[in-house]
């Protein structure tokens, strides 16, 4: 299994409607082959993070290049204050 973990600086005034489209684009991203899920995360001081995993980084690529993800990272970005800051994985153990 691929996973990508990406730390994110939600703008304060979006948060509430970043939640609401990050429902609406996991709508999108589940349709492609590979999907396992993606979640977003929260702190309890208001920090971000989102945790995505597909079967493999093949299937990943693919997601990733595609006009839908990009339409959905140019929204995204509306959201953020910065860029995300993703790290990707290999899960080696389960």
């Amino acid at each position: 299994m691929f996973v990508v973990v990406s730390d994110i600086k939600v703008k304060a005034e979006e948060v509430e409607n970043f939640k609401k489209w990050f429902a609406e684009a996991n709508q999108v991203v589940s349709k492609f082959d590979g999907f396992i899920s993606r979640r977003l995360l929260e702190t309890k001081d208001g920090q971000h993070r989102v945790l995505v995993e597909f079967e493999s980084l093949e299937k990943f690529g693919k997601m990733h290049q595609s006009p839908e993800h990009e339409q959905l990272h140019t929204k995204a970005s509306s959201f953020m204050e910065t860029p995300p800051m993703p790290k990707f994985y290999n899960v080696v153990v389960s």
